[in-house]
């Protein structure tokens, strides 16, 4: 594991003891021969609140083409029943007064919510990027551990053949000899 160790002190031009604690980890991971590699679906929803989930839930329906739909069902038939349906007791008489109330206080607590999610979403991205960047670093390890491993067996073959050329060359010498 020294030639990984010498390969994390090349990569970031640095020595040991100078490298950030993910680097540390990892090496660690790769020095133990453990897998980094998490479902990140899986260890970011652990550490979810219930209104996390809950802003989560209400971001994809209100984001929904169903919602959409739905909710322009809902302002067609608020109009047609207030200026049609109910001529002359409607209970909200153009220009719709209180759907526009309700409106605004659907945006109000809306958008927040929105933006909650938003920002979990953004959290979510970063601690995927986090996770690859650990997933690559390894794997960056690996192959150059294993660079390591065939340059010493290709190096140790050369040394061999060396060796065998040596003998062969010493016997056809003792060949020529009279």
């Amino acid at each position: 594991m020294s030639h990984i160790h010498e390969a994390i002190v090349s990569r970031f031009k640095s020595s040991k003891k100078d490298i950030g604690d993910v680097e540390k980890r990892v090496l660690e991971i790769a020095k133990n021969r453990e897998f980094v590699s998490t479902d990140t679906n899986a260890a970011f929803s652990v550490e979810t609140s219930f209104g996390e989930r809950l802003a989560d839930s209400i971001a994809r329906v209100g984001g929904s083409w169903g919602f959409i739909l739905t909710f322009l069902a809902f302002l067609i038939a608020w109009a047609v029943i207030n200026v049609i349906v109910l001529t002359s007791d409607a209970f909200d008489p153009y220009p719709f007064v209180f759907l526009n109330l309700i409106l605004s206080m659907l945006a109000a607590i809306q958008a927040p919510i929105i933006m909650m999610s938003q920002n979990r979403q953004t959290t979510r991205d970063r601690f995927e990027a986090a996770k690859d960047y650990e997933v690559n670093l390894k794997a960056e390890l690996e192959v150059f551990a294993l660079h390591q491993k065939i340059d010493m067996k290709v190096l140790a073959e050369l040394a061999a053949l060396r060796e065998d050329m040596a003998g062969i060359r010493e016997q056809l010498s003792n060949l020529q000899k009279p």
